[in-house]
C-alpha cells in the first residue's frame, strides 16, 4: 500500500492513517505558535478566535485534543518528513 494524496493537503499512510502534507503542518504550527503569543501579550478577541481555530484543525490533522499534544506531534512528524527527504549518508 503506498500513500494517496488529497487535493486538501492531507495524505493517508499506508495503515490507513490520515497524515498531513508537511506544509500544511508547518503553517498551522507556525500560526499556532504565533496566535499564543500575540494573545499571551494582551490579544483582542479576534486573535482569541483565531487561535482557536486555528487549534481545532492542527488538533484534527494530528488526531489529538489538546494545542501542545497536537504541536508535539506535528513537530515530530514534520522532524520525520525532513528525515525522509534527506539523503542516507554512510
Amino acid at each position: 500500500m503506498g500513500e494517496e494524496h488529497r487535493s486538501d493537503g492531507v495524505r493517508t499512510g499506508g495503515g490507513g492513517a490520515v497524515m498531513a502534507h508537511p506544509s500544511l503542518l508547518r503553517e498551522l504550527v507556525e500560526r499556532c505558535e504565533t496566535l499564543r503569543r500575540r494573545t499571551a501579550s494582551g490579544g483582542n478577541a479576534e486573535t482569541v478566535r483565531e487561535l482557536e481555530d486555528t487549534t481545532y484543525t492542527l488538533c484534527v490533522v494530528t488526531g489529538t485534543h489538546q494545542l501542545d499534544a497536537a504541536l508535539f506531534v506535528a513537530r515530530g512528524q514534520l522532524s520525520d518528513a525532513m528525515a525522509r527527504q534527506q539523503p542516507m549518508r554512510h
